[in-house]
């Protein structure tokens, strides 16, 4: 299993769109995306250093993202 690499937000951001989810809202420096084909609802923490492994980890979890799947995307 490969390490999970360090992630920034913006990096992540350009995954999740590559992956189909879009903007749904944003509510202080947390940003909202939706993915409209199976409806997963994902919370992204937006500050300017890289997420936390197991902040980053949840949140692959929420989205449905292997991290295969992720190191192969970014």
């Amino acid at each position: 299993m490969p390490k999970l690499p360090a992630v920034t937000p913006k990096k992540l951001i350009k995954v999740l769109h590559q992956l189909g989810f879009v903007f749904h809202r944003s509510k202080g420096s947390h940003l909202s995306f939706v993915n409209p084909a199976n409806r997963r609802y994902v919370v992204v923490p937006f500050h300017n250093r890289e997420l936390p492994k197991g902040t980053l980890l949840n949140i692959l979890d929420q989205a449905n993202i292997s991290k295969e799947e992720l190191t192969s995307l970014l």
